[in-house]
């Protein structure tokens, strides 16, 4: 599917503050020629006591894609690009106040990277061993933006969270990306017109809702239509079923705990 708004995204009072946003942020950090521009961080990948495995997402992938291009000679690790974590002003430039505070609760985070039991680990685990990863690759996203403008292209080996967007997270994706990439891109490379090209099975949902009345962005989404997030109302009844189940056994067991105590 192809699709383009026939008018530019109308300035809103908000974009000054946007904008300032972007330029007073980090992330756009100065490279040394030495270094090629692939963009990596062992911070990337997510692992905690096995939990992430409940989700068919490889969560560990990006170290693997790494370590076999090290491995086989194509990129030698001293020349991979660390980025900084995207900060909370940074994520402003797209996302809003409620939503990145709707991050807060170990729910809301259970249910947009579809794995039930996140919803009982206290939020600052959640925050340590689940979005702070993925606020890492937000910031690799973005500075890989500046390094393929400067070297004509770069690679950022995470990212791509394409059914997040502005004000909603889904399918293993929490932040929106694609959509903070190309604001910054916006006001910090001059760059006038985007092209997404988005060749993933599912739909690329988050950044297609964020850019909709954009004329600036072209999106060019090729993907299987009877898969997610056309079956997403069904993963969002699942998810509250197992949480539901969660809830049910941990009582059950309190209940014996007293039952065996008298």
């Amino acid at each position: 599917m192809a699709s383009s708004s026939a008018s530019s995204a109308a300035a809103t009072p908000a974009e000054p503050l946007r904008r300032n946003r972007v330029l007073s942020s980090k992330l756009y950090l100065d490279v040394p020629g030495s270094k090629a521009p692939v963009v990596y961080s062992p911070a990337y990948d997510i692992a905690f006591l096995g939990i992430e495995k409940l989700h068919p997402f490889d969560s560990s992938k990006w170290g693997r894609i790494c370590k076999f291009l090290t491995k086989e000679g194509h990129l030698e690790k001293n020349r991979v690009v660390e980025p900084l974590e995207a900060s909370k002003e940074d994520l402003l430039v797209v996302h809003s106040e409620s939503y990145l505070n709707s991050l807060k609760s170990s729910l809301k985070v259970a249910s947009i990277v579809e794995v039930p039991p996140v919803a009982l680990i206290p939020n600052w685990l959640v925050q340590q061993k689940l979005l702070y990863p993925f606020r890492k690759q937000v910031g690799g996203s973005i500075l890989s933006a500046k390094l393929a403008l400067e070297r004509g292209w770069a690679i950022n080996i995470g990212g791509g969270f394409h059914h997040c967007s502005a004000e909603e997270g889904g399918g293993f994706c929490a932040y929106a990306d694609i959509s903070l990439c190309i604001q910054f891109a916006f006001v910090r490379l001059n760059i006038s017109r985007v092209m997404i090209i988005d060749l993933d099975a599912h739909q690329g949902n988050g950044h297609e809702k964020d850019f909709a009345n954009d004329g600036r962005v072209y999106t060019l989404d090729i993907y299987n239509a009877g898969i997610y997030p056309f079956v997403r109302i069904i993963s969002r009844y699942m998810t509250l079923f197992f949480l539901l189940l969660l809830v049910i056994i941990q009582v059950l067991g309190f209940i014996t705990f007293l039952w065996c105590r008298m």
